[in-house]
């Protein structure tokens, strides 16, 4: 019997969902728990597909750890909490290629990718709906640099490791992106609560109106 899991890696709970999985099974779940948390530890702050392989007769259960999704990934990789939301505006991170190599390397095992360098232009492509930048470019350029050969020495090499110095640059540069995308936000909320303010007279001189009829 096979029972899949998403579970936060280091840090499982007992719940509602596990109980109804493991309970029929009549495995302890406190040891299950125990024993995936043990699994997982490498992951923590993570979520992590999880998968136990059960034999019912005996009560003696394996684990299989997956690799966590690649966004979760991405989102250890780069420092951050959650994607944009609305990625075509907000951008919530600026990545170097190294990092996307780092990422592709541990979930390659996982993909169908034919190699390291199709695995990279996956996790770019996962990258876009985060909302990250690459490099200081959206991950479809990057991608495009990638089919020119840009970035094959990075790759071949399986760099994973940025410069100090680079990572100034991509700072930097991502700061005034950030101001850029703030400045962007206030002037639109101005102009929502502008909009807000010229449809109330309308509605309080529709409200006379109907007073004026009722009277009448």
């Amino acid at each position: 019997m096979q029972i899949k899991l998403l579970v936060e890696a280091g840090d499982m709970k007992p719940g509602a969902v596990l109980s109804q999985k493991l309970g029929p099974t009549g495995i302890p779940i406190n040891q299950v728990i125990q024993k995936v948390n043990e699994s997982t530890k490498s992951f923590e702050g993570l979520k992590v597909p999880v998968e136990l392989e059960i034999d019912i007769k005996t009560k003696d259960f394996d684990i299989k750890v997956l690799s966590p999704p690649v966004s979760e990934l991405l989102k250890k990789e780069l420092g951050i909490e959650k994607g944009s939301g609305d990625h075509k505006q907000i951008n919530v991170a600026n990545a170097s290629i190294e990092q996307i190599i780092s990422v592709a390397i541990t979930k390659f095992p996982d993909l169908l990718s034919k190699d390291l360098k199709a695995a990279v232009k996956t996790i770019l492509g996962s990258g876009i709906s985060l909302g990250i930048l690459v490099e200081n470019k959206s991950p479809k350029e990057i991608i495009n640099e990638i089919d020119e050969g840009k970035y094959d020495s990075e790759i071949s090499h399986e760099k994973t490791e940025t410069s100090e110095e680079k990572k100034k640059e991509l700072d930097e540069y991502f700061s005034k992106i950030k101001e850029e995308q703030e400045r962007i936000l206030k002037e639109q909320a101005a102009k929502e609560a502008e909009g807000a303010e010229e449809e109330k007279p309308e509605e309080e001189q529709e409200s006379e109106e109907e007073k004026k009829e009722e009277k009448k």
